[in-house]
């Protein structure tokens, strides 16, 4: 007699098995100004970064697959073809039921806004056309939340359009009002700023990654650690302080006058920022320079800097500049002295802290910066982290007192058996 028995199907390895296995993972990813762009320097945007960190912990490749809309992405998450969905973005009730999500690393408002030019309202009973928002976003779930019989206001939903291409829409003239994330409304405003805020729909949503919804726990724990390392060594804070943290304040009347300053004022002077650039980004030269004169090339401070680049006297003659108030002597000069400054910045300090430090560096003195770094480090943050050093270097403007106080404050803290045998303040 013979008996024919059912092979069981081996079950799959799990997911993080198998990425380790390829030594590449398969990441959907939203094209759009917080999460993934391409400019001169190639691919960048804080999702992108913080997916490439996410790889290198794995120790594997990324392989990324961008999309202008999530509709596009979904799918292919739903079928394995890729292994996470980044973008940005907090899920809809619909996607919450589809997929699985990873912890959150962030938080954004939610903000309804329109273009400058009308009247303001303050709530959603004073809104008086439709909002309009797309159908794969939070935006939606959070306004039919709020939308009853006694506050009736008009929704328009739209496929296949993401929120930047409403926020397009809106400075076109073809919507009045939408639904902004906090985090990405920031950076649009700065090529945008007739998009006026409202009033906040919802505060505290989470960001997270999307997986695919089963019993493989694989991915999603190693997630948990991961963004737990990044949040307990700082990467995580210094990312954002990377993408977001210039961004923290909007003001329409200096954003004005910036976009004016480029049209106008700026193809004066670009050839040389450019020619004088060297190993730099003509555009970081240019942008200090604004923020340094307005690109005004006989602009003089109180303190006697001048010039498009605000050279002091002993720094140009260093330089080799003969008149200050010539402008292509004065690019070449402040070209060459922010170059120096980056030399100057020690090695440990990663490449994307180097240039705000040099910059600081430029403003201040690169001996003032050295003093924000000692005083951070006594203070208990990290000394060759932007994001901490900058907490701290406003204590110093008074800089007849700056040293005393580094002195007093080292003086008290190895008398009290604060400082760590290793602790190397001198040269942080």
């Amino acid at each position: 007699m013979f008996f024919i028995t059912a092979c069981e199907p081996k079950p799959p390895a799990p997911k993080i098995i198998e990425i380790d296995k390829k030594q590449v993972i398969n990441v959907g990813i939203l094209f759009n100004p917080t999460s993934y762009y391409v400019d001169a320097d190639g691919t960048a945007g804080f999702e992108h970064d913080l997916v490439h960190s996410f790889a290198d912990y794995l120790g594997v490749e990324v392989n990324l697959i961008p999309s202008y809309h999530i509709a596009e992405l979904l799918p292919k998450l739903e079928t394995g073809q890729v292994d996470l969905l980044v973008g940005g973005f907090s899920p809809t009730t619909e996607i919450l039921e589809q997929f699985r999500t990873s912890p959150p690393y962030y938080h954004v408002s939610q903000k309804v806004v329109f273009k400058q030019g009308r009247e303001r309202p303050t709530n959603l009973s004073e809104v008086d056309l439709p909002i309009v928002v797309s159908s794969q976003s939070s935006h939606l779930d959070n306004l039919r939340k709020q939308q009853t019989e006694e506050l009736d206001f008009q929704i328009q939903v739209v496929d296949n359009v993401d929120s930047n291409e409403l926020l397009e829409m809106l400075m076109d003239g073809e919507i009045e009002f939408t639904v902004a994330d906090s985090h990405n409304l920031a950076l649009v405003r700065r090529y945008y700023p007739d998009i006026s805020v409202a009033f906040t729909l919802a505060n505290e949503q989470p960001l997270t990654w999307l997986l695919p919804k089963n019993r493989d726990d694989s991915l999603f724990a190693t997630l948990i650690d991961f963004f737990g390392d990044m949040h307990e060594s700082g990467e995580l804070i210094a990312l954002e302080e990377r993408y977001f943290g210039h961004v923290e304040h909007f003001n329409y009347v200096d954003t004005r006058l910036f976009m004016n300053a480029v049209g106008k004022v700026l193809p004066d002077y670009q050839h040389w920022f450019k020619e004088y650039a060297g190993d730099l980004d003509w555009r970081l030269l240019a942008a200090q320079s604004y923020q340094e004169s307005h690109w005004d090339p006989r602009a003089k401070s109180p303190t006697g800097v001048r010039g498009i680049m605000m050279l002091t006297q002993p720094t140009a003659k260093q330089l080799g500049v003969k008149s200050r108030l010539d402008a292509e002597s004065n690019i070449k000069g402040g070209a060459k002295y922010l170059s120096q400054l980056l030399k100057r910045i020690p090695a440990r300090i990663s490449e994307f802290d180097r240039p705000w430090f040099a910059l600081a560096a430029y403003n201040l003195g690169w001996g003032h910066v050295q003093d924000g770094r000692k005083l951070t480090k006594i203070l208990g943050g990290d000394p060759d982290k932007w994001v901490d050093v900058k907490k701290y270097l406003p204590l110093l403007r008074q800089k007849d007192i700056t040293r005393q106080l580094v002195m007093v404050l080292l003086e008290v803290m190895k008398r009290c058996n604060m400082l760590p045998i290793s602790a190397d303040i001198t040269t942080p």
